[in-house]
């Protein structure tokens, strides 16, 4: 695979984030390799966005988007958390938030991991599932809700805290690779998912129609 390279991060995230559509998320620890493409990003800015972490300023919990480019920025959210993208040169604090993928490789680590089984459909999940969850004591889930949304894809992938700053153009641990392009007609924006201020700036990002996106929108536009 190859490894997106540190320019793919230096530069604006509005562009990052809609060019990681299609890439490859990578995730390698000691129980095994998960895999999945990016369907849904949001870009946060370091200037005029009052949503970014790094509007007022750095702290010790955001530094890490003052750093380097092509660094993982990893922050909590209601005890679990979700991982970004750090974009632009060093002191620039943007970064872009990886909100969904669509798993490729590594189901049973995923489903492990998150404490579920996922099931192609609903009829499955309520026949062939419901048999092995007295077995393992997993709840059952449809498979498109694995690493959908931002904080169950850090569950999925065993992103945590301690990957905060991490190097993602080295191969090594967890990194991004190159997938495929996703057409033009194909991406699509919104307003951005759940923050609590500049709610209407259209810096949301998703592969259209694709099921494994975090949420459906009423909003939808090309890019």
């Amino acid at each position: 695979m190859t490894i997106l390279p540190v320019d793919f991060y230096d530069r604006d995230p509005r562009l990052v984030a809609r060019e990681l559509l299609g890439q490859h998320l990578v995730r390698r620890g000691r129980e095994g390799i998960c895999r999945g493409r990016i369907v849904e990003t949001e870009a946060y800015l370091a200037t005029g966005d009052s949503a970014c972490h790094s509007h007022r300023g750095q702290t010790r919990k955001n530094a890490t988007m003052f750093g380097r480019p092509g660094r993982l920025y990893v922050y909590p959210i209601h005890a679990r958390y979700c991982l970004n993208a750090v974009t632009e040169p060093r002191g620039v604090a943007s970064a872009v938030l990886i909100r969904a993928v669509e798993p490729l490789d590594g189901f049973a680590l995923m489903q492990q991991r998150r404490g579920v089984i996922a099931c192609a459909n609903v009829i499955e999940r309520f026949s062939v599932a419901n048999n092995r969850l007295n077995q393992v004591g997993a709840r059952s889930i449809e498979l498109r809700h694995l690493a959908r949304g931002p904080a169950r894809l850090c569950e999925a992938f065993g992103v945590d805290r301690r990957l905060d700053g991490w190097n993602l153009t080295i191969g090594a641990r967890i990194w991004i690779a190159f997938g495929s392009n996703v057409a033009h007609e194909d991406l699509a924006t919104s307003p951005r998912i759940g923050v609590t201020s500049a709610h209407d700036l259209p810096l949301r990002f998703f592969v259209r129609g694709n099921g494994y996106v975090s949420r459906s929108s009423i909003y939808l536009a090309r890019t």
